[in-house]
């Protein structure tokens, strides 16, 4: 488990339309182009893996969303608190889903991340994923432009090679 899930008062539960308005103000503290209420509320009704990563004051502090496809999961946003970030809440939270991935049959984890998100890519690296690929013009940019993807993956063992529980 990791060290980050390990602090007192600290837990994950499932995301809800509840939680929206603090996972909402996150989303836009953290990125130039979040994603909106809508996204979020899309994702659930959907019934995409949602899971928050919660303090003991009942605070969120991060959050990830997550499709389930034929033995393989789509990381579709993963995010932590500006404030709470150089902490391994992102690791608590990707052990978490890889876990979930396991439950759900996938041997595959996959992710999308902005060419220009050095820090995330280095995150993905450090936990294993590889580059496999980009999609041009993914994500929206600055003055109306688009900036590339960087498309990584991450295989699923059946037991634990994360260093998970």
């Amino acid at each position: 488990m990791s060290a980050a899930l390990m602090q007192p008062g600290l837990r994950l539960e499932p995301m809800t339309v509840g939680w929206l308005d603090a996972v909402v103000a996150i989303e836009n503290s953290a990125y130039p182009f979040p994603w909106t209420r809508g996204n979020f509320i899309d994702s659930l009704a959907a019934g995409y893996l949602a899971e928050l990563l919660v303090d003991g004051g009942n605070e969120p502090i991060g959050y990830y969303v997550a499709m389930a496809g034929v033995e393989e999961m789509h990381l579709l946003n993963i995010t932590v608190a500006p404030v709470h970030q150089g902490r391994g809440y992102s690791r608590c939270l990707l052990d978490r889903l890889v876990r979930q991935s396991r439950a759900h049959g996938a041997h595959m984890l996959w992710l999308e991340v902005r060419e220009s998100n050095a820090r995330a890519r280095g995150i993905y690296e450090r936990y294993g994923f590889t580059q496999v690929g980009a999609r041009r013009g993914y994500y929206p940019a600055a003055g109306g432009t688009r900036e590339d993807a960087v498309v990584m993956s991450l295989p699923i063992a059946t037991e634990d090679t994360h260093g998970l529980d």
